[in-house]
């Protein structure tokens, strides 16, 4: 991906974004990841860092946050224990307990239901297992101080049970030495002490004489000894000794405690990234919900559809300061594909084209965004920004020669997949020149087909943009009573500067006024407000045809369901006429059945002549009606077989073209066909057979039932989109009154629920597309309301 300037996420205000990301992480590791983060461009990447994010920002709302808490870095530590019999201190084995706390209270979160609420989060952590006995391995040496165990192991016991009984010796030995000395006055008011970690007496140095032992030191004015008397030197020198045995103790357990963990560093390797990415997706989980963020549509191609969406930052600071932000649309329909804003400065087009590049650039690096989540938004490659003030003193070059050497970057770096954001285009320079540069530089990156949000006040780009297709004018909304910009993003007409008015508002002499409007003259004046009325007119037009074309295609549905429903239509009244065929021949069976016993009474009364006529007749009849069995059949099912794509072949799946069974292709010898039906094998002829589809069965003997009496009984007059996205409730809810009409349903029941009121506006606009008479009205508030439209069919 191309990022061009260098500086661009400092212009977008990527960077602030991450510096808020930062501030939400719960550990310095997290940090470090976040200050890196780049938007992606492979679509399958970033709809699964979204869905992450959408899935712990649902643990907030569902009171079921995941245990996440502070930790630290321990990449060191597993470092060193990879080493062979190398020892680590108690204070980084703490750290290591502690943050496999974290991951075994994140694996237990997932044990049960939360695995199937947040899947995608799961996904990071299924491929792994957690050994619990590491946290014991570590709790049965070190308690929750700090501390070695005096249980850590045997003789570590043991040493502690000398030390004890050494210290009630001492302790015994020492009372009575002081109660000898002190009697004898011997000692200062303190009494005791220790140096050199032995305990010792406060001797006054008039007396240090008098008692045996060894002086460890002396007060800084020489007037008090410390001394350790000979009888308790034994009893020190022993807790010394088994100080050190402790010492070698301890450090063999740790040896020991460290070998055991060694063999897991690889997985706590993995745990702490699994950390690390939790941490990532919280922070962005917690500015999701201060921002009210959302995950909208996405789409693997570069275009422009955001619904109601708020700069971020912006957002922020409004709110903290209990303003009101205002949120832009921006669609761009048909074949367009960039946006020629303009409008008067201090207007908000600056602001509404970061805010287009700060979104697009947050979607892209997994964040979701202040949008509707009916918002589409596509993904782009590569990124370029021409913002604000480019004048360099190291290259010496001036704002104008920055701009153009961005834009050298831009024609040879810029494709299809391209965003384009450029402000103030043209500026900087002689109007005419500058405008002339501008609108060529535009022109090649229009056939490259670039996507872009370019904001400018020269009208020569507003008529290029008007008279190019793929480019549309747009205007940030101006209260020409007031002269105060209402930061409102209008697309399909351009802006004005309005710098006359403000101007005059402003208190300017008016005779300053008059002669620049003198000086600028009436045509160059009429300029804006003519692409104002051509774009209206333009627009207008594209809206008509718009409709034009979205009526045909509802003509066309209408035509094309017309001709299924006669096919059909024509289909049973052959299928009825067949039947009644059928049953006629039947009929004529039994009636045979009755001349032949007329016969056999004629036979037996010795008249031959007349029973031959009756035969003769039946027969005839009999053939006359098998004949136009035949002919029905032909019709219904032969004539069908045309519409067949290709022609059948050993292995297809196959029917009688009267109806039964389907069957496998077995063998085919010229016209002749064996198919295989369950264990059964039969021959058939090939102009039989028809490849599987839905059989047009032939009811005998049961009377008639058409195929639009089997739809109205199989028909419900009530039906629940809520819950869809208005898309597919559209999609449906047009099946279903296209069923109804096609079943001669009366009365419909729509189930759209309350909500903000889409999907209640989306199905009234579908109805209207009918152009039929529909009775529209809601039941009663305990019935539903607003929730609920009824329809009647007139």
């Amino acid at each position: 991906m191309n990022f061009l300037p260098t500086d661009i996420f400092e212009k977008l205000e990527f960077d602030k974004i991450l510096s808020l990301l930062e501030k939400k992480c719960l550990g310095e590791p997290a940090k470090q990841t976040i200050s890196s983060i780049r938007p992606r461009n492979q679509i399958f990447i970033i709809e699964r860092l979204l869905k992450e994010v959408k899935e712990y920002t649902l643990s907030f709302e569902e009171d079921k946050h995941i245990p996440m808490a502070n930790y630290v870095d321990i990449s060191e530590e597993l470092k060193m224990l990879e080493i062979e019999g190398s020892i680590l201190p108690i204070e980084q084995i703490i750290s290591i307990k502690n943050q496999l706390w974290i991951i075994h209270a994140i694996f237990k979160y997932f044990s049960h239901e939360n695995q199937r609420i947040y899947p995608t989060i799961y996904d990071l952590i299924r491929p792994l297992t957690f050994d619990e006995q590491l946290i014991f391995a570590i709790e049965k040496i070190i308690d929750e101080d700090g501390s070695i165990k005096r249980t850590a192991s045997p003789e570590l016991m043991q040493i502690h049970k000398a030390k004890s009984s050494k210290f009630r010796e001492l302790n015994k030995q020492f009372a009575q030495t002081i109660q000898s000395f002190k009697n004898k006055g011997w000692l200062t008011d303190n009494i005791e002490s220790f140096r050199n970690g032995r305990r010792v007496l406060s001797v006054p140095s008039e007396h240090k004489r008098k008692i045996r032992g060894i002086i460890h030191d002396e007060s800084a004015t020489g007037k008090t000894a410390f001394i350790e008397p000979d009888n308790i030197i034994d009893i020190n020198n022993d807790l010394f000794d088994l100080e050190n045995e402790e010492k070698r103790e301890v450090r063999r357990i740790l040896r020991e405690l460290c070998a055991k963990l060694r063999p897991y560093v690889k997985g706590m390797k993995k745990y702490q990234e699994i950390l690390i990415r939790l941490d990532v997706i919280q922070a962005k989980a917690r500015l999701a919900v201060d921002l009210q963020a959302d995950l909208p549509k996405i789409k693997d191609q570069p275009q422009f559809d955001f619904k109601t969406s708020y700069h971020p930052l912006l957002f922020l600071i409004n709110r903290s300061e209990g303003k009101k932000t205002i949120p832009f649309d921006l669609t761009l329909h048909g074949n367009n594909r960039i946006l020629m804003l303009s409008g008067p400065n201090a207007g908000g087009k600056s602001v509404a084209m970061k805010a287009v590049g700060l979104l697009q650039m947050m979607l892209q690096a997994g964040m979701l965004v202040p949008s509707d989540p009916e918002s589409e938004y596509g993904i782009f490659h590569h990124f370029f920004a021409d913002i604000g003030d480019q004048q360099s003193l190291e290259d010496d070059l001036s704002t104008y020669s920055s701009r153009l050497k961005n834009m050298k970057s831009f024609l040879q770096h810029a494709d299809h997949h391209s965003l384009v954001l450029i402000d103030e285009f043209g500026s900087g320079t002689d109007p005419k020149i500058g405008g002339a540069i501008a609108e060529s530089i535009l022109n090649q990156l229009h056939k490259k087909k670039i996507f872009g949000f370019i904001t400018t006040h020269y009208s020569i780009l507003k008529v290029f943009a008007f008279k190019t297709k793929g480019i549309v004018n747009g205007a940030m909304r101006f209260d020409k009573d007031t002269l105060s910009p209402t930061y409102e993003l209008q697309v399909g007409k351009p802006g004005s500067s309005y710098g006359f008015e403000i101007a005059n508002k402003i208190g300017l002499d008016k005779k300053v006024i008059q002669y620049a409007k003198k000086k600028i003259g009436k045509n160059e004046r009429a300029v804006d407000q003519l692409l104002i009325d051509l774009q209206k007119e333009k627009q207008e037009l594209e809206e008509k045809l718009s409709l034009a074309q979205s009526q045909q295609k509802h003509l066309d549905h209408l035509v094309k369901n017309y001709e299924k429903m006669a096919g059909d239509l024509e289909v049973s009244r052959k299928k009825l006429k067949l039947e009644v065929k059928e049953f006629a021949m039947q009929k004529s069976a039994q009636d045979n059945k009755a001349l032949e016993k007329l016969v056999r009474e004629i036979k037996e009364e010795k008249s031959l002549e007349k029973a031959k006529k009756l035969a003769a007749e039946s027969r005839a009849k009999r053939k006359e009606t098998s004949q136009e069995v035949h002919q029905l059949k032909e019709s219904i099912y032969y004539k069908e077989s045309q519409k067949q794509t290709r022609e059948i072949v050993e292995g297809d799946f196959v029917k009688l073209k009267t109806g039964g069974s389907t069957g496998k292709v077995v063998r085919i010898d010229k016209k002749k066909v064996v198919i295989q039906m369950g264990v059964l094998n039969m021959t058939v002829h090939l102009r039989d057979l028809v490849l599987v589809g839905e059989p047009l069965e032939i009811q005998k003997n049961k009377g008639i039932r058409s195929n639009l009496i089997e739809q109205k009984s199989n028909f419900h007059s009530k039906i629940d989109l809520r819950g869809m996205r208005r898309e597919e409730a559209l999609q449906i809810l047009e099946k279903y009154i296209d069923q109804a009409l096609v079943s001669g349903i009366s009365n419909l029941e729509i189930i759209h629920g309350k909500g903000d009121g889409i999907l209640r506006k989306a199905v009234k606009d579908k109805l209207k597309e009918y152009q039929i008479n529909f009775e529209i009205s809601h039941p009663k508030p305990e019935h539903g309301g607003d929730g609920v439209t009824l329809v009647a069919i007139e």
